[in-house]
């Protein structure tokens, strides 16, 4: 699963946090059997994702940041990959590349998009799963709105408007499965909101 997925990426230096909302299916019992390989761990009740990204990034201490949910995967090399991306772009303050979005019926595609503010003005044409954002972006745009349910990641970085200095990894680095918050309605509702305010 995505514990895993983690830790057997081949780059040497990834601090993994684990912030559960307070699930009582186990969860915790799994989390203490990686102890000595997870950085930290914290299982409480919150306020939802974001509000958990949050408080992950109050933790947090590497250059590069990077959310995985759940049901999503690094594949191998992932980790690796995209430091050599930032290498290759030093100005750079977010990482996007591919990601292979999986349905429960089987059904699979391929999603993201280099980001352009001409597209991404428009609708999030990145995958925001497993992207990479480098810690001086949360310094100059502050964190996740926790106003919003599902689309507060794309509410963040249309923040910096055209001033986002983005690259693109034309490689699928994470599998995503269908399912959880992304319901299609609420989601373009608060796209909406998103892009007025």
């Amino acid at each position: 699963g995505c514990l895993e997925s983690v830790l057997r990426q081949d780059y040497p230096n990834i601090e993994h946090i684990v912030l559960d909302g307070g699930s009582s299916d186990g969860t915790v019992d799994v989390l203490r059997q990686f102890d000595d390989r997870i950085a930290l761990w914290r299982s409480e009740p919150d306020q939802g994702v974001y509000d958990a990204w949050n408080k992950a990034l109050l933790e947090a201490r590497g250059e590069w940041i990077c959310f995985l949910g759940v049901d999503d995967e690094f594949l191998p090399g992932a980790v690796s990959a995209y430091m050599a991306l930032a290498a290759n772009n030093p100005k750079a303050e977010y990482l996007s590349s591919r990601v292979k979005w999986v349905h429960p019926s089987g059904y699979e595609r391929i999603i993201g998009c280099p980001w352009t503010w001409r597209e991404f003005s428009r609708s999030m044409c990145t995958a925001h799963v497993g992207s990479m954002h480098r810690r001086s972006l949360f310094d100059r745009l502050g964190t996740y709105d926790t106003s919003y349910r599902i689309v507060a990641d794309y509410e963040l970085l249309l923040r910096a408007r055209s001033q986002l200095n983005a690259a693109f990894l034309p490689a699928t680095t994470v599998m995503m499965r269908a399912g959880g918050l992304s319901s299609p309605p609420i989601a373009l509702e608060e796209q909406a909101r998103a892009k007025v305010e």
